[in-house]
Order: structure tokens, then C-alpha cells, then sequence
């Protein structure tokens, strides 16, 4: 044991605090050498100073711990894909951002916001699959992805056209830090076949008018489509459900940032 550093000694070298190579532990991202049986302490080897450096760059940029784990676990050319890849999403949550302040700022200073161009349709009734969970905003995605590749696909009949497109419905204000129902709905074609899913609920969606604005993807993070909805709603004295639909037409991950990657829509009463 004489190579090895307490935890103490691995902690200064490695420009980490104690605190966070117990937490680095606990999530196996940089587990000690060796663990004293009797007296529980942590002790570390030289060797493990480059994996620990790694954890404190990725960690700069804001990288969450389970994707370090990730990316210190592929070959290096993987690795590299993936920080690349983290920090286009990134810097497309910056723009976002910056855009949402400047719109923002433009409010505050009275001036006129160039907002989306909003689009009416009529909807025919239809048969939903649906489910839903309580998630935050980070969580959508995980919630969302299986599905919509499962649904999207030739396994489930659904009707022609855009009527046949599976959405998410939001039920309420959804952040990073509050959760709010998010309902995954898939129309189906009733005279398709019985789909065997017991865990989906089959509901029925009304006939009736919705309102909607296309998204590209370099401004699918800004809340600008919402804003657009709101404002012309007050400007055509229409009322509606407010339990906006996103309506997905391509894999965002797949689309160029000029790409429309979804419909955000409601129902107009």
C-alpha cells in the first residue's frame, strides 16, 4: 500500500475535495483503489490522477455526472463525439436563453417582437393511446424518445396524415426545478386491429379547431412559440384549451438547425 495516496493526499493532487471523491464513489465514476476493510478509509493510486483531471474538466463545463461516466468509459474517439456533442446542446440552450432574454428585454422596452406566424386547422375525432408521468423538463426526453419511436412506426395503425401523428399534451408550467403532467397521445386507427398495451389508456379526442406554429430546431428551446400562440389568440378574440400539444415531424437529433421539428399547438374552444 505503500504507492497508494490517502484520500487527503489524491484530493490535493488532483485539485478535488474529499467530499467529491466520496460522492465520485458512491456513482463507481472514480471508485478507490483500495478500501481499508476496518477502518472504511479510501485509498487511491497515482495512476488515477488522469481519470480524476478528466472528471474536473468535463465537470468546467458543466457536464452531468452520470454522462462523465459515460464518456470515460468509451474509446477516444467515441469520448470525443460525445463532449462534442454535449456541448452543441449547450451552446443551442445558450441561444435559446439569450433569445428568450432579448424577447424579454424588447417587452420591457416596448419595442414589437417578431413572433411566428399561427396556423388554424380542423381535427377529426379520434381513438388516443395514451400515458403520462410527472417529470421535469431534463426528464422529457428519456419519457418521450422510446415512445415516439415505438408509436411513430409501422407497428401501430394510425390515421392518414397529420391526424395520425402521435404529440405530447402538457398539463401544466414545466421547469428544470417543478414537474408537471406530461401525457404522451398516439391516434389510433380503431378498425387497425387491437393493439395489446395494457399499460396505455384509450381515450377519445373531439373533433373540433387548433391553432398551431411550426418550430425549427434552432429555436425549439425558446419559448417564443408559446408567446406567438398567446398573442394571437388575443388578437383574433379566440379562447382556447390551454394544454399545449407538441406535435413532433422529424427526430430532432436527425435535423439540421433549419429544420421545422415540431408543431406546438391548442385547441381552440
Amino acid at each position: 500500500m505503500t504507492d497508494l495516496l490517502a484520500i487527503g493526499a489524491f484530493a490535493h493532487l488532483a485539485r478535488l475535495s474529499p467530499k467529491a471523491l466520496r460522492l465520485y464513489d458512491e456513482m463507481d465514476l472514480l471508485p478507490p483503489a483500495r478500501v481499508d476493510p476496518d477502518t472504511g478509509h479510501r485509498w487511491y493510486s497515482p495512476d488515477q490522477l488522469g481519470r480524476a483531471r478528466r472528471v474536473v474538466q468535463l465537470r468546467r463545463i458543466g457536464m452531468p455526472l452520470p454522462r462523465i461516466r459515460t464518456v470515460l468509459g468509451l474509446p477516444a474517439e467515441a469520448a470525443a463525439a460525445e463532449v462534442r456533442a454535449y456541448w452543441d446542446e449547450r451552446e443551442r440552450e445558450w441561444r435559446a436563453k439569450r433569445e428568450l432574454a432579448g424577447f424579454f428585454l424588447d417587452q420591457l422596452a416596448g419595442k414589437e417582437t417578431p413572433m411566428y406566424g399561427v396556423s388554424v386547422r380542423e381535427v377529426p375525432a379520434r381513438t388516443l393511446l395514451t400515458t403520462s408521468e410527472h417529470l421535469t423538463a431534463d426528464r422529457i426526453g428519456a419519457f418521450a424518445a422510446p415512445l415516439f419511436a415505438f408509436f411513430g412506426g409501422p407497428a401501430v395503425p394510425r390515421p392518414e396524415g397529420s391526424a395520425g401523428r402521435p404529440f405530447l399534451r402538457y398539463h401544466g408550467e414545466i421547469g428544470e426545478d417543478s414537474d408537471g403532467l406530461v401525457e404522451f397521445c398516439c391516434p389510433i386507427d380503431p378498425e387497425g386491429g387491437e393493439i395489446a398495451l395494457p399499460e396505455m389508456t384509450r381515450s377519445t379526442d373531439e373533433a373540433g379547431r387548433e391553432a398551431y406554429v411550426t418550430v425549427q430546431k434552432a429555436n425549439m428551446l425558446t419559448a417564443l412559440g408559446a408567446e406567438s400562440l398567446h398573442r394571437w389568440l388575443t388578437d383574433h378574440d379566440e379562447r382556447a384549451d390551454w394544454k399545449p400539444r407538441q406535435i413532433f415531424l422529424c427526430d430532432p437529433g436527425q435535423a439540421d438547425l433549419d429544420d421545422p421539428v415540431f408543431e406546438l399547438a391548442v385547441r381552440l374552444r
